[in-house]
Parts: C-alpha cells; structure tokens; sequence
C-alpha cells in the first residue's frame, strides 16, 4: 500500500521526458514546491548510478526536479534528496554544482555566439555608442573585467538616448573579454549592444538563468540593474 509519504515523494519524479503526467507542474526535491519544468531544473541518474544535470529536460528515464539555484542543488547533495527521490542509493558528486554553473555558462555563450552570426550583436565602441543613439537595443554586454570608465560612458550615452532620461536598459557583465572574444570570433571584446530580436531574447534568457543559478534571485530582477542609476 501507497502512504501519504511515499505519494509525496512519487511527485519528485517525472515518468521520462516524453511522458506526461496529467498536469505539467513538478515538484522540487527541496522546497516539495510545485513548478513548471520551465521554472525548474531536471536531473537523471546515468548507468554509473551518478546524478547528471538535464537542462533540456531530454535525457531518458526518470527525472527528479528542482528549483534552479546552487543553493538547491548544494542542500539536495548535503541531504542526500535525490537518493530519496530516486528511491536507491546515487552518487550526487560534490562537483556537481560547478558543473551545473559551468553548463548554464556555456548555454549562455553559446546563445550569443548564435545572436551575433544572427546580426543582433554589435562590437566595438563607436559602433555601440551608435547602436544605443538607434533606440533599438535589447541590452548591453560589458566583459566582467572592463574599466568602470567605459561602463560609465555606455550608461551615459544610453541616458542621453532616451526622452526622459532614464537607463532601465538591461546589462549583462557575467563573461569575461577573453570569453566574449571566443565567443564572438573577434578580439578586445569588451563592450557590446544586443539589437531586439529572437536570438537576443534568448540570449538574455540563458544570462538570467545562470544569473538566478549563482544568485538565487527568482524575482526577475536577476540581470545587473543599469549603472549609477536606483531600481525601479
């Protein structure tokens, strides 16, 4: 006979990914909060017994799920949550977190790579001071390691741009110029405008789930708010 705690813990796991299970809300190994696989982040166990991310939900068998933040995922470890989940003894190796980060970051780079041979990336700083008097942006990339004087520059041309004055423009500054260079092909990248579009959007969209993956912030307010200017 079925408890109550083992129907709990029969809603951690997903029946494969291309089963579904009624409604599509999981439920987090942690929190036991509900969440759509979109809002969630799904783990599989291989044939070595050791638990591996799935960030595109693909992976064959059973899946446990959890809210998308190194928090989670190092509690889950430290509780030993997926074992539970899983219902047999898995390996949730103590690198899995950095693995996750690493992954998330490659996604994200990845994206632009595909955003700039899409033509939505614009390099170097006149043409970015361009771009942003356009009014067309999505947002702006600075390398983690620019100099706080171009940053300040880029804020303010981008404040210039616009009637009222304000800069609610969002920034990325989550790679360094090194990882920009390889991930755009070219050299010194160190500031870069995103036009609107698709694969902005989806570049954008892999930023801030790395962002809430290091920062835990699930409030939408996970990209970097623009510079020497208060939040809205």
């Amino acid at each position: 006979m079925m408890t109550a705690h083992d129907d709990i813990k029969e809603l951690w796991l997903d029946a494969g990914p291309k089963v579904r299970r009624g409604a599509s809300e999981r439920t987090c190994i942690v929190t036991r909060r509900a969440g759509t696989p979109g809002e969630l982040m799904r783990f599989v166990v291989g044939p070595d017994e050791v638990v591996v991310p799935d960030l595109k939900a693909r992976l064959p068998g059973r899946g446990a799920w959890l809210t998308p933040t190194r928090a989670a995922l190092e509690e889950a470890i430290r509780r030993n949550l997926f074992a539970r989940a899983f219902k047999r003894p898995v390996t949730a190796a103590p690198g899995l977190a950095d693995l996750v980060d690493h992954l998330l970051e490659a996604q994200a780079l990845d994206a632009l790579s595909l955003a700039n041979k899409a033509g939505t990336v614009v390099t170097g700083f006149a043409k970015v001071d361009a771009a942003i008097a356009s009014g067309h942006l999505a947002a702006l990339v600075h390398a983690s390691d620019a100099g706080d004087d171009g940053v300040r520059k880029m804020a303010q041309a981008v404040r210039r741009s616009r009637d009222d004055g304000e800069d609610r423009l969002p920034r990325v500054a989550l790679f360094t110029s090194t990882q920009l260079d390889l991930a755009l092909g070219r050299m010194n990248v160190v500031h870069a405008a995103l036009l609107a579009g698709g694969p902005s959007s989806h570049f954008l969209a892999r930023c801030t789930a790395l962002e809430v993956f290091r920062t835990g912030d699930m409030t939408g307010g996970a990209l970097p708010a623009p510079v020497n200017e208060p939040k809205h």
